[in-house]
């Protein structure tokens, strides 16, 4: 139930993380591996820092993590080696414009990717269903070697939220 603490929240505080989307990271990490040894990993959206926090641990001091969101990080995440915070925001910041907004930003990350991710790279990126997810999974699929939808398990049942992952980085496609 929304608002109550359930089982990943309350794990999530067990284990020194701020919120309980570590535990999807987590299980995409450990089924489709888009994160290696020495990455270099944006995290738009960073706050409040738990994507952010397991990377970190993960990568275990070799990579880097630039995350970025309209909120600065607690110092639990700000005094990390190999983590860089740029305050800015792609999104509004409310839930309901921003869920109606998810295909818009999921396509600002998907031009993030064109002009920033290395060949080979891997995205996870967050949609929230609302019609558009065919053509953001096709534009992915345009883009990577192989992209599919996945549901966590920590992801809540009534939650609208899909995760989308483009592994292989293969460049920005062609014209038409």
């Amino acid at each position: 139930m929304k608002g109550k603490a359930d089982y990943y929240w309350r794990k999530s505080k067990e284990e020194g993380y701020p919120a309980r989307s570590v535990f999807k990271l987590q299980e995409i990490q450990e089924k489709y591996r888009p994160l290696g040894p020495g990455n270099r990993v944006l995290d738009l959206g960073a706050s409040p820092g738990s994507w952010s926090l397991y990377i970190l641990d993960m990568l275990a001091g070799a990579g880097r993590v630039v995350g970025v969101d309209l909120n600065p990080p607690d110092d639990k995440l700000a005094s990390r080696r190999n983590y860089c915070f740029l305050q800015g925001d792609f999104t509004t910041g409310n839930r309901t414009l921003d869920t109606a907004r998810s295909a818009e930003i999921a396509r600002n990350v998907l031009a993030i990717c064109d002009t920033c991710l290395a060949p080979g790279g891997n995205c996870v990126l967050k949609i929230f269903q609302g019609g558009e997810e065919k053509e953001i999974l096709d534009r992915m699929r345009g883009r990577f070697a192989a992209a599919r939808a996945f549901k966590p398990k920590a992801s809540r049942s009534e939650s609208m939220e899909t995760y989308f992952l483009g592994l292989g980085f293969t460049g920005r496609p062609g014209p038409g």
